[in-house]
Formats: C-alpha cells, sequence, structure tokens
C-alpha cells in the first residue's frame, strides 16, 4: 500500500545537499527548491529513510517527513490542502504496459 509523504530539508553543506536531492528526485516530484511529494510503499520508504540517515549530519542538517496518508487519497483545495499563489496542481499518471 502507497502513501504519501511530504518531504522537505535544511542542508548546510552542498555535497549532502545534492545527496539528498538526487535521492528524492528519483523517488518523487520535486515540488519546490528543497520540497517534494512521494508516493513510497512501506519499503520504499524504509529504504529512503535508511539513505537519508547515511547523508544527513544530526546536529547541522534536518529532513522533515510528513505522512499525508494513502496515495489513493486525492490532494483536493479546501479538503486538507491550501495555498497562496497559483494553485498546485498533482501531475498526472499514465501506466504504460
Amino acid at each position: 500500500m502507497r502513501r504519501r509523504y511530504l518531504i522537505t530539508y535544511d542542508i548546510s553543506d552542498d555535497k549532502r545537499r545534492a545527496r539528498v536531492f538526487k535521492s528524492l528526485r528519483n523517488r518523487g516530484d520535486h515540488l519546490q527548491f528543497s520540497v517534494f511529494l512521494c508516493e513510497l510503499n512501506p519499503r520504499e520508504y524504509a529504504l529512503l529513510k535508511g539513505q537519508l540517515q547515511e547523508f544527513v549530519h544530526k546536529r547541522e542538517d534536518q529532513v522533515l517527513i510528513l505522512d499525508l496518508g494513502l496515495a489513493d487519497n486525492t490532494l483536493e483545495i479546501g479538503q486538507g490542502l491550501d495555498y497562496v499563489g497559483f494553485a498546485y496542481r498533482p501531475p498526472q499518471r499514465i501506466m504504460v504496459v
């Protein structure tokens, strides 16, 4: 069962920041400078979290992970999602078989 996570980071070192960015880019949608939206199953989540723990300096860096619930649930304006400025539009996913 896939869950949706909002992940944001504040990394002080350029090399560590690049590693965190690459790890997240391969697993989710890059929404803003240091913000990603990822849909992960439990195994993918555990692997990502373990990888991030390797890169992050525990006294200088921070990665915040917010569980937004099941990935099947839609993110809708007025139902847990709000914005200022232009509205967020989830990317359209197409399954190729």
